[in-house]
């Protein structure tokens, strides 16, 4: 039971990530109708903006400021630095394909993400890059925590992870149920002309689906580095690659499917590797994409398109 629990932990912890992620991919493509391919390494770029706020207080062994201010700047950091590099990805690689037939934008999405993940080598080498959460302010991320059970301990950071998650996906739901520019996401999401038509300023929103989606990707960037400690040019790569796998299995273009596809993938990775093999936990899960395509191919919480005629 020890074990289960673990990896329980484990997959929440994941899931959490690839559910902020998947966030993005199906925000996008509800309202362009666009595989952001680049959206994996956008939460790289927020990733080191975080390892880089770090750094410029010290570093984990000598921080000069309190561990939880210093933790609010780096997720704020992260969290606009991806938000604008997503505005600018958007306003000049994909608003001039808008209307382009559909591998034309995804082709440039793949040549964002070399782009960045290019640019990424050239700036900070290939090596590993450590935030070292076992020594930030003498280890309080990873000492402190609560026992699931005597055996079954949950390190700050992992709780961190989760609870972060919880209340970026609440507000992003509150804004886009509850707020003017949510209405005018959901307008636009749901027919872009006919909104134009009624007055919302369709360029306006896009801009900020984008910054929204990436603002999460770069969050997801710093909960992957305070718990796993390691950031590195190509970690967007496979990230993104499960998180789009998780916005498919839960339906893409829906918001609570994204959540409910981040959390089946980030559960049956780390089953996988638990139970089975570490070698094969990616076939696992791109398994289940196989496997939820055949049988409900708009994903589990999603909705057949219906097609005029």
């Amino acid at each position: 039971m020890d074990f289960f629990l673990t990896e329980l932990v484990n997959g929440l912890t994941l899931g959490s990530v690839y559910a902020l992620l998947a966030l993005g991919y199906s925000m996008v493509y509800g309202i362009l109708k666009l595989l952001n391919f680049a959206h994996g390494d956008v939460y790289m770029v927020g990733a080191f903006i975080g390892y880089g706020v770090e750094t410029a207080f010290g570093g984990p062994l000598a921080a000069s400021i309190p561990l939880i201010p210093l933790l609010a700047l780096m997720f704020v950091a992260a969290m606009l630095g991806a938000g604008l590099l997503g505005v600018v990805i958007e306003r000049f690689a994909y608003r001039r394909l808008r209307n382009a037939p559909r591998i034309a934008p995804l082709i440039t999405a793949l040549g964002v993400s070399f782009f960045l993940e290019s640019a990424a080598l050239l700036l900070f080498g290939a090596q590993f890059r450590s935030l070292d959460t076992f020594d930030l302010r003498g280890g309080q991320l990873i000492s402190r925590g609560i026992h699931l059970t005597p055996g079954v301990y949950v390190a700050a950071a992992r709780i961190v992870v989760v609870v972060g998650t919880l209340i970026l996906m609440v507000a992003l739901t509150l804004l886009v149920s509850k707020t003017q520019v949510g209405k005018a996401m959901r307008a636009t999401s749901f027919d872009r002309e006919a909104a134009a038509m009624m007055g919302i300023d369709v360029d306006r929103v896009i801009v900020f689906t984008f910054f929204v989606g990436s603002a999460l990707a770069g969050a997801a960037g710093v909960m992957v580095g305070l718990v796993f400690q390691q950031v590195w040019p190509y970690m967007g790569f496979t990230a993104g690659l499960k998180a789009f796998t998780a916005a498919v299995v839960g339906g893409i273009g829906n918001i609570p499917g994204a959540v409910v596809g981040g959390i089946v993938i980030g559960l049956a990775e780390a089953f996988s590797q638990g139970y089975i093999s570490t070698t094969f936990s990616d076939a696992v899960v791109f398994c289940i994409l196989i496997v939820v395509m055949i049988a409900r191919p708009s994903g589990l919480l999603g909705r057949a398109a219906v097609q005029k005629v």
